[in-house]
């Protein structure tokens, strides 16, 4: 079994979509956060289940959609590292460190 690692940055994400969405609507971001957060535990059993990153090079460096925002991981020997959880519409070529980039 592949054991799951939130980064700062990946943990940071989430609070910070939560804090946006909870404007409108405390109830819905608190169930998308959970959404999000339980659609990782997939990535124990099955590490590469999700897409490759299209703009990063490296084939470690794969994705799960859900709901509109990326989750972006990255599979290490018996570890899954999550990265990043962007919006879908954001672009990934501003973004300066991208989250694939090593930390």
């Amino acid at each position: 079994m592949t054991r799951l690692e939130w980064t700062e940055p990946a943990v940071a994400d989430l609070e910070n979509i939560q804090d946006y969405i909870a404007r409108d609507s405390a109830e819905y971001a608190d169930a998308l956060i959970e959404r999000l957060i339980l659609s990782v535990d997939q990535l124990e059993a099955f590490p590469e289940s999700g897409r490759r990153v299209p703009e990063s090079s490296d084939p470690k460096v794969r994705e799960l959609l859900v709901e509109g925002y990326r989750v972006m991981y990255r599979v290490k020997k018996g570890t899954v590292q999550i990265l990043a959880v962007t919006h879908g519409a954001r672009n990934l070529a501003e973004m300066k460190p991208r989250p694939w980039a090593k930390r």
